[in-house]
């Protein structure tokens, strides 16, 4: 893990971060992904963690942009209220803030200023955003997105605020040439949603079309033939057992 200063974390991009490959992990049922990701030998060069999810997995960030005060002096955060305290009290892992407070023990400032001038955008309405963000600013060559879900297949009528800002930053590093990586659980970019249905419209042909990305483009095509187009290029859709489902108790 490498230690930077606070003025080298809030006034510039962090240059060893520059094209590496970085998880972002939140909350949500995909973040079993994760877990099954680094029990499979899966690497990357620095793991962010958003809000409690540090206080469960090891981690080079922390990402919290609620003030501290929220989990210090309230029971807002509900369940997450005391393993937040114990957490911004006790970790020292950098944790990336709006403010200041002297009962965090290791805060940074986010930079604001520097993100949203050298991204020429502001629309940062909730904490994951804010962490892809930061990648983008940091020029990371891939991010992979675990716990990232905001709504689920099974629950029609749930669904937390901020699905379409965190789609727009995701959009945002697409077109700066940043890899973007998400669990096939996460509704995020209709990622738990099959080949053939992803292409409106394409899908209700009798043989509907898929697009398979591959080297900053994609190969796209009738998915009882794609195997033969992708043959060409040494690929092959995956077709493994999936996992099995997380417990939902």
């Amino acid at each position: 893990m490498i230690e930077l200063t606070k003025e080298e974390t809030q006034n510039t991009p962090q240059q060893h971060l520059e094209g590496k490959k970085i998880a972002i992990v939140g909350l949500g049922i995909s973040q079993v992904d994760f877990a099954i990701g680094l029990q499979n030998g899966r690497e990357w060069d620095e793991v962010w963690c958003i809000n409690s999810a540090g206080a469960t997995y090891p981690c080079d960030k922390i990402f919290m942009l609620d003030p501290a005060s929220r989990f210090f002096d309230s029971n807002d955060a509900g369940l997450q209220t005391n393993v937040m305290t114990s957490l911004l009290s006790n970790t020292d892992v950098p944790v990336f803030t709006c403010e200041l407070d002297q009962r965090v023990k290791n805060p940074v400032m986010f930079p604001i200023n520097e993100v949203c001038n050298a991204t020429k955008c502001a629309y940062l309405n909730n904490t994951v955003a804010y962490a892809i963000a930061y990648a983008l600013w940091s020029k990371v060559g891939r991010i992979d997105l675990f716990g990232i879900d905001f709504s689920y297949k099974e629950n029609m009528h749930f669904a937390e605020a901020g699905r379409a800002c965190v789609e727009f930053w995701i959009s945002k590093c697409m077109e700066n040439d940043i890899l973007v990586g998400m669990s096939g659980r996460s509704t995020v970019l209709d990622s738990n949603v099959p080949a053939t249905e992803k292409l409106y419209g394409f899908h209700r042909l009798e043989k509907p079309l898929v697009a398979i990305p591959h080297e900053g483009k994609f190969i796209i095509g009738p998915y009882d033939e794609i195997n033969e187009q992708l043959e060409k290029h040494g690929l092959k859709i995956n077709e493994d057992v999936a996992p099995p489902e997380p417990y939902k108790g």
